[in-house]
Formats: structure tokens, C-alpha cells, sequence
């Protein structure tokens, strides 16, 4: 990678970090990462709520301008891929979660789950157990 390509890629990760998705971006960025790469039909085919053609390709270019996704045209046709990991973007989605909502606390999250009774107790015994695994 020379400078540039990192220029570029800092550039992207920056965008990414700041450029909050709304939720049918949201939607569209799921069905991207199921897709791995193809036409906006396809991913029309895989999100959840079907919505037309024009505003999932709307929809799709926002992603793009915001750095989620790259496209690549090959013939006439645009293909688009994402341009981040779903683990990068986990990862991202979930820190902005637990400091905007949670007061940076990844106990308050769980704590909330829990008085929420989305969490049962096995649940929470095998989520111990997993972090007590990775300390060892």
C-alpha cells in the first residue's frame, strides 16, 4: 500500500466513523453484506423490506458517498460490495451504542438487557463463562 492508498483509506475510515446511517441505509448495508457484491436487484432481492428499485439505488450511492460500500462498474452496470468488514462495522455500530446510550458501559448495557428479560440467566452464566475464557 504507498501513501496514497493510505490517504485514501484513512479518508474512508473517517467518514465511517463520523456518518451515522439512517435506518434504511441500515437496511440496505445488511443486505450488501449478505450479497458480498452485486447490482442494486440483487440487493433489492435480499433486504428485508422491499422498497422500490430507485430508492434502494438512492440508498445504495448514499452508502457509497459515506464510505460503507465501493462500486465498480462493469459494462453498464454498477456493482457494489462492501467497502468495510461487518465485524468492522459490528464493532463501530456497537461502541456508538454503549457511549451514546449506555454512559460507556458495557455493564449498563447487559444490566438493561437483563431488567429487560432479553437475557436469561443461562444466557448470562454462558457470557461469563466466555469472558472467563478469553482471560485465560
Amino acid at each position: 500500500m504507498d501513501i496514497y492508498e493510505v490517504f485514501v483509506f484513512l479518508r474512508k475510515y473517517r467518514r465511517f466513523m463520523t456518518e451515522k446511517l439512517t435506518p434504511q441505509e441500515e437496511q440496505a448495508l445488511q443486505a450488501v453484506f449478505k450479497v458480498g457484491e452485486g447490482n442494486i436487484k440483487l440487493i433489492v432481492e435480499h433486504m428485508k423490506t422491499q422498497l422500490p428499485y430507485t430508492t434502494v439505488a438512492s440508498t445504495v450511492k448514499n452508502l457509497e458517498r459515506k464510505g460503507y460500500v465501493s462500486a465498480r462498474l462493469i459494462g453498464n452496470t454498477y456493482l457494489y460490495k462492501p467497502a468495510i468488514s461487518q465485524q468492522e462495522y459490528k464493532k463501530q455500530f456497537m461502541t456508538d451504542v454503549v457511549r451514546n446510550h449506555f454512559d460507556n458501559s458495557y455493564k449498563a448495557l447487559i444490566n438493561f438487557f437483563v431488567e429487560q428479560k432479553k437475557l436469561s440467566p443461562k444466557e448470562l452464566k454462558d457470557i461469563v463463562a466466555m469472558i472467563e475464557g478469553k482471560k485465560k
